[in-house]
């Protein structure tokens, strides 16, 4: 099987779209196969995207950018003063 790539976007909608197959009685398994996604890769995503928005889950897509771009620049700049 292909291992993909979701953004946060789809994973949002796949999982907008598993809450209303669940309301109409279908088991995890049978929705897992529906969104083509594992259980465990289902449950992670209800952890971390459960409730959110798509734009919520843009703006915490670019706020983890953000802050990984400012780890890096302590890091630079805690090294350079290390060096002096």
């Amino acid at each position: 099987m292909k291992r993909t790539r979701h953004t946060a976007e789809q994973i949002i909608r796949k999982l907008k779209t598993a809450e209303q197959l669940i309301a109409q009685g279908k088991t995890v398994a049978e929705v897992c196969r529906v969104i083509e996604v594992t259980q465990p890769t289902y449950h992670r995503w209800r952890q971390q995207y459960g409730g959110m928005q798509a734009e919520e889950a843009r703006r915490l897509t670019q706020l983890e950018k953000e802050n990984a771009r400012l780890k890096k620049l302590l890091a630079e700049a805690e090294l350079e003063t290390a060096t002096l």
